[in-house]
């Protein structure tokens, strides 16, 4: 069994705020206990669910690739791979969203099979991982290959946007500011969304060498 051969760390940064704020609240005079006390009702259980459910997930995902060959026992001593199931765990604490977490999982999972890239960029992948939205994700795979809608002959890469995301229609502020992010990390090469196009240029890959580098560490490894 997965779970019974590799340990996942389960310290996290999280567990660290946990602590920290706990230990600020019994500083407050009088008010301190039963503050702790709420904080810990609230707080520690969906904290306690979010780990554990995460990191069955992953479980669940190392034993498959068990049963295709890969050596779960390597993994123990790969300092690599458990570096990143550290980071990657910090992260899924952080987060509800289900896009992010089946990121984080994927990333795992490609450290383990050797097919991430070296360690400094995975940690700027997981760190990506950790500031962006799931909005974020879907409109960097869609620039992968775009399509524009079938009408069109000349328009906007907005439109683009709009037609495989039709949620971010009327909501122009929000997707320049999402653009804008990506297009600050260096993952597509196109600073903005308004130029005037042919069909053929709405159809353009607009996603960079590194932003490809980044959708590959985040799908499910083949």
């Amino acid at each position: 069994m997965a779970d019974d051969k590799l340990k996942v760390p389960v310290q996290s940064k999280g567990d660290a705020a946990h602590a920290i704020a706990k230990a600020g609240l019994s500083a407050i005079p009088i008010v301190g206990g039963p503050a702790v006390e709420l904080f810990q009702y609230i707080i520690q259980p969906p904290l306690e669910k979010r780990r554990g459910e995460w990191m069955a997930q992953v479980g669940e995902k190392l034993q498959e690739l068990e049963a295709n060959g890969l050596k779960l026992d390597e993994l123990q001593n790969n300092e690599e791979f458990v570096s990143a199931v550290m980071h990657a765990l910090q992260i899924a604490l952080r987060t509800h969203q289900v896009a992010k977490l089946d990121a984080l999982r994927n990333a795992i999972m490609n450290v383990a099979k050797g097919q991430a890239p070296d360690e400094a960029l995975q940690n700027v992948f997981l760190n990506l991982i950790d500031s962006f939205t799931e909005l974020h994700l879907r409109i960097l795979k869609v620039f992968q290959a775009p399509s524009p809608p079938p009408s069109m002959s000349t328009g906007g890469l907005g439109s683009v946007l709009e037609h495989n995301i039709p949620e971010l229609r009327s909501n122009r502020e929000l997707y320049d500011q999402l653009w804008k992010d990506l297009y600050s990390r260096g993952l597509v090469n196109t600073d903005h969304l308004r130029e005037t196009m042919t069909r053929h240029g709405l159809g353009q890959k607009r996603t960079t060498g590194i932003g490809d580098a980044f959708l590959k560490f985040i799908e499910e490894p083949k």
